[in-house]
């Protein structure tokens, strides 16, 4: 597809977007209007471009826009997160970056994901691995996030802390440096935001081995991989885990561990039922 095809579909998408919104809900008298929606002029103010540019962009000669006027114009356009990621797409051929200051929390319907499985470990983690929601499975084989302060429910902060969870890991280091490897790839990717490097500063001063695993710049994919954990009851577990993203959600990311054998899979399903009846 050409550079002139995709800028026309640029073109064609902002202007149907446009159309489509109503000059009352922006306190903009609707009479004496040949078409529907705002104007193109209208639209530049909102977006704090210039008229004459927004024109061009519409028509397919605007050149390729920064993230920051993407954004402006999905706010001028009031789209929503699907629209404003079609938009950056068509745009720029890539989706945004990830948002980390999401002030959304999960939806009741993917809290129920999480509790169907019964007796596979499962978190929701945001782009910078706090960890929002969980299942029963994982409270008891895992980590009981719900004693910890929210703002120490944190993958790094709890494998590079003196808690239990580190404890409780068999491969510490090699699981460690996976995960940083991954934490930085994924942040890469998503943008080196001052939260991540406030993040990184942060665990750096109370950890000199983050510190050094973090100066090593090794990046890898989260995926799939195998764990070890260590519990009190079971005895040593080997856990496969998967990484999803939630779809709608950038910020989050959904990982599920199941046990990897006959074995390990008996033994997980003892102690969570024996959990659940003490309970």
């Amino acid at each position: 597809m050409s550079t002139i095809e995709d800028e026309n579909l640029l073109g064609n998408y902002l202007k149907d977007r446009r159309a489509k919104l109503s000059p009352a809900a922006f306190g903009i008298p609707s009479t004496r209007r040949r078409t529907p929606g705002l104007r193109r002029e209208e639209v530049a103010q909102r977006a704090n471009v210039s008229a004459t540019w927004y024109t061009w962009l519409e028509q397919g000669r605007g050149g390729a826009p920064s993230a920051d006027v993407l954004d402006r114009l999905a706010k001028a356009l009031s789209l929503n997160d699907a629209e404003r990621e079609h938009l950056f797409l068509l745009a720029q051929h890539r989706p945004p970056e990830v948002r980390y200051e999401h002030s959304e929390p999960i939806t009741p319907q993917l809290q129920r994901v999480l509790d169907s499985l019964e007796f596979s470990p499962a978190i929701v983690r945001t782009a910078l691995w706090d960890v929002v929601a969980w299942n029963d499975a994982a409270a008891i084989t895992l980590t009981d996030y719900a004693t910890l302060a929210p703002e120490q429910r944190n993958i790094l902060k709890l494998l590079f802390g003196n808690s239990p969870a580190r404890a409780h890991m068999i491969h510490w280091e090699r699981d460690a440096r996976t995960a940083v490897a991954a934490f930085r790839s994924e942040t890469a990717r998503a943008g080196n935001t001052e939260k991540v490097q406030s993040l990184v500063a942060e665990i750096s001063r109370s950890s000199p081995e983050f510190a050094a695993i973090w100066r090593d710049y090794a990046v890898q994919n989260y995926g799939e991989g195998l764990k070890h954990v260590r519990h009190a009851t079971a005895g040593d577990l080997a856990l496969e885990y998967s990484s999803f993203a939630v779809d709608g959600r950038p910020d989050l990311g959904l990982v599920i561990f199941t046990p990897a054998t006959d074995d390990d899979a008996g033994r997980l399903k003892a102690l969570i039922a024996s959990r659940r009846l003490a309970g």
